[in-house]
């Protein structure tokens, strides 16, 4: 198949998800089309079979705010018509899928030709910035339009179905992991550089947003630093950053909290970590912790969202209430209390990463495209790619 792949090409998780599966899809054989604003971060060397078109915005004065919606609408038009596209897959409701819905119904109108259109939703495309009346009416809209629709949990799919008080069809295709990159690696000279043989290391990666309750891992150290030798890594940037440095200054813990910043290869920090903590506020899926258990790290995370469709429970790690810092310490310790109880949990973290394997989800999304080609196929036999 000729897919064309709308995401955004930055660290957040859509984006990752979105580059991931268009390289494992070309792997196989298809040929894919990014349609983004910039070079996607996770597209990080030449792959045969994938192709990059970037939009392009014009700043005219007269725009107070560039119209990338429309910009972007008019590259999928030109992209599909050249490449010959027969699947558009866009990630993230805003302003992904409207975009591609406009593009569709112009090829249709101008080309004849009929796009189908799936849209995957990611998390807060819903949970947060759909439900802001700004949004929801064309969220809602684009939803309804989509050929197909596909959620990463359960969880979201539901959520969806609640905020806009719609049964619209979602098919549910969790997220995945590539274990040849995410893998238990012995990087022992490594963490030298950043703990001593007794301490623990725990590590925390986002984008430090508010739902992501960063100081809430601060405090979940504090609590465990008092029982044992530990570092705590935290992984990336954003808007809360400044006041997680300040309560780390507030408890005298600057020493043995490291600030990394935005990282490439989050995989070799997760190597040598003992412990991964996730307090956030609202999780969709919780791809971050997916990835920590790949490389044999036990979660700590809030039961929250889509978490317990990922985290299980006293198996991969624990599941406490949003903001009950001390139960999460005291689950922290129960799983570093001793060398046998860190390894039993890590082992079993890597065994339930493993259900979430690259090779067990690519076929759910190559039988759905199939699926939404053929249907579209039957109702526009004459517009449909062939």
């Amino acid at each position: 198949m000729r897919i064309g792949i709308v995401c955004y090409p930055t660290f957040g998780g859509s984006g990752v998800v979105a580059t991931e599966l268009g390289k494992a899809l070309a792997q196989k054989g298809h040929e894919i089309h990014f349609i983004t604003s910039h070079w996607p971060i996770r597209l990080d060397h030449y792959t045969e079979n994938v192709f990059y078109h970037e939009v392009n915005v014009s700043d005219y004065p007269l725009f107070e705010f560039p119209p990338y919606e429309s910009a972007l609408a008019s590259k999928i038009v030109d992209v599909a018509r050249f490449q010959n596209l027969d699947i558009l897959h866009v990630h993230y409701a805003i302003p992904h899928a409207s975009s591609g819905v406009f593009a569709r119904q112009i090829l249709k109108r101008e080309y004849g030709k009929y796009l189908p259109v799936i849209t995957t939703l990611h998390g807060t495309d819903i949970t947060l910035v759909g439900k802001d009346a700004s949004f929801s009416p064309v969220v809602s809209y684009s939803l309804h339009e989509s050929d197909g629709v596909t959620a990463v949990s359960g969880f979201l799919a539901q959520s969806t179905r609640d905020t806009f008080d719609t049964n619209v069809e979602i098919k549910v295709i969790p997220n995945f992991i590539d274990l040849k990159r995410f893998q238990k690696l012995d990087k022992q000279h490594f963490r030298k550089i950043l703990a001593s043989d007794e301490e623990k290391v725990l590590i925390h990666t986002s984008n430090f947003r508010k739902v992501k309750r960063i100081e809430d891992c601060i405090s979940i150290f504090n609590i465990v630093r008092k029982k044992m030798p530990a570092k705590l890594l935290m992984v990336g940037d954003g808007p809360e950053r400044v006041h997680a440095e300040e309560r780390c200054r507030q408890l005298n813990l600057c020493e043995d909290i490291k600030f990394l910043g935005k990282q490439q290869s989050v995989e070799e920090l997760l190597a040598i970590s003992d412990l991964f903590l996730l307090p956030s506020g609202s999780e969709s899926f919780g791809l971050a912790a997916l990835e920590a258990m790949a490389c044999g790290v036990p979660v700590i995370s809030s039961d929250t969202g889509g978490l317990p469709e990922v985290n299980r429970e006293g198996f991969s790690g624990f599941l406490c209430p949003v903001g009950d810092t001390a139960q999460m310490a005291e689950k922290a310790l129960q799983i570093l209390s001793t060398p046998e109880s860190l390894k039993q949990f890590s082992k079993q973290a890597m065994e339930q990463a493993a259900t979430f394997e690259l090779s067990k989800i690519l076929p759910m999304y190559e039988a759905f495209y199939e699926e939404v080609y053929q249907r579209s196929a039957k109702a526009y036999p004459s517009k449909v790619s062939s």
